[in-house]
């Protein structure tokens, strides 16, 4: 694409009124689009693309046609916010057009209360689609990080047979090798601790106003992952001013994206001192409280929670995003507050979780 061309589409066709640069028809075409989503104010963008299914599913489809995968993602979800796409979101034939994504589950999770009962089992169909493809991406790597740490956490000098990792005793004991009986002859035993049991108990606390929504489903996935662990002992809360225990739906990530109510505001204090009555054994217990720390006249009690539950011997972690969306919004403030009490408060990228979760469980300095 000529440089020339590349910045009437950027500029828009209006910056060369003259049409000095003629586009080819494809261009032309791709120009229309943008100025459908960008050009003029609210009142010519919906003149532009229409607030009828049938043309929004043609300029969707056009988008898709026309931009790479990370772009039409993004004009998807400037779409929502500039023209007020949302409610035709609840229309079937729009769900199957729009390309499935994170930012579209989180819109769809956010307006399943207002929901007609015709849209319901495409959006679900949908929400399924994106969170089956996010499992199948990131559960092996949270797996793999997540029982690799547990087994160097977590050492048994004494087991009994049955609790031997027969696998780190070797390794550990490789300089014992017999050549002439060709077998190690193992000097120490490195068991699992107790096996069978939880070694470790996971809490994750999620506030699930509207500005986290990206969050939502991200933990619900991890949280999803995490559940499947006999290792661990997984807990699942989410709140606004209210709490609501879903551990219950872990087994299913979909069932408990929408058990979630996203929007309206948040009680963090409440929702630690709901958290302070799950866990029965602090020191192995690890809390990843979810939130942006926007808490207003309730900040200085949710700073005591969180020293009280640190001060019992809880792991706590300030997640302030976990999302790909880049620096997030969040009260400084409180997360400097949070650091002062030894609390890392940090965002977080999908793909680093398993990571803070190994660095967790092993008791390793967190860091952002």
């Amino acid at each position: 694409m000529a440089n020339q061309t590349r910045w009437k589409l950027v500029l828009g066709s209006a910056a060369d009124a003259a049409n000095t640069v003629p586009l080819p028809p494809d261009y032309g075409r791709m120009d229309d689009v943008l100025t459908a989503l960008y050009d003029g104010d609210k009142t010519e963008r919906r003149a532009g693309l229409g607030g009828s299914a049938p043309r929004v599913s043609r300029w969707l489809g056009d988008i898709r046609a026309y931009f790479p995968t990370d772009v039409v993602a993004v004009m998807q979800q400037d779409a929502m916010t500039r023209l007020g796409l949302n409610q035709l979101l609840l229309e079937p034939e729009i769900m199957r057009t729009v390309q499935a994504d994170v930012h579209l589950v989180a819109t769809l999770l956010s307006l399943s209360r207002v929901m007609p009962q015709k849209a319901k089992a495409t959006a679900r169909e949908v929400v399924t689609k994106v969170v089956r493809e996010l499992e199948q991406k990131l559960s092996n790597p949270l797996r793999q990080a997540v029982q690799g740490a547990l087994s160097r956490a977590v050492r048994n000098p004494r087991p009994r047979y049955h609790e031997i990792d027969w696998g780190a005793t070797i390794r550990a004991n490789l300089r014992h090798y017999q050549a002439a009986h060709q077998t190690v002859i193992p000097e120490r035993l490195v068991g699992f601790g107790r096996r069978g049991q939880a070694l470790k108990e996971i809490v994750l606390c999620l506030d699930q106003s509207g500005s986290m929504a990206s969050s939502v489903v991200y933990a619900g996935v991890f949280g999803a992952v995490l559940a499947s662990l006999k290792a661990v002992k997984t807990h699942m809360v989410v709140y606004d001013t209210a709490v609501v225990d879903l551990t219950q739906n872990l087994h299913d990530p979909v069932d408990l994206l929408f058990g979630v109510q996203l929007g309206g505001g948040n009680d963090t204090p409440l929702a630690l001192r709901y958290c302070e009555q799950l866990i029965t054994r602090p020191a192995d217990t690890i809390l990843i409280l979810i939130s942006d720390l926007y808490e207003g006249a309730g900040e200085a009690e949710m700073i005591k929670r969180a020293a009280a539950l640190k001060a019992s011997g809880v792991t706590i972690v300030v997640l302030l995003a976990l999302s790909d969306e880049g620096s997030p919004s969040f009260d400084r403030g409180a997360a400097e507050k949070m650091a002062a009490l030894g609390i890392p408060s940090f965002a977080c990228t999908p793909a680093r979780f398993p990571d803070l979760m190994a660095r967790a469980i092993q008791g390793q300095q967190l860091d952002a």
